[in-house]
């Protein structure tokens, strides 16, 4: 009974986060709950950790992300300049 109160706070806690990071923290609970079961029974303690290390990673990819497309975009600005520059005048 106490396994299945604590499941449900952890599904609520998680679930109250962004959408973002809710996939990380979901799919890092399930993957946690597995390796704790077969740790010795300790999924709870497993999905808890593993919600956390899920949504460090969503957080972190989303950062890479942003940080790839800023470059991007910088770097398209940059040869749209040198193509203006370069361009002949009549």
């Amino acid at each position: 009974m106490n396994t299945r109160m604590i499941a449900a706070a952890l599904a609520v806690a998680c679930a109250s986060t962004t959408i973002s990071a809710e996939a990380g923290c979901l799919k890092g609970a399930a993957v946690g709950a597995v390796g704790g079961h077969v740790a010795g029974h300790h999924s709870v303690l497993g999905a808890a950790v593993g919600c956390a290390v899920g949504h460090h990673m969503s957080k972190k990819k989303e950062r890479a992300e942003a940080k790839a497309q800023a470059q991007a975009q910088a770097q398209a600005q940059a040869q749209a300049q040198a193509n203006q520059q370069a361009a002949p005048r009549r």
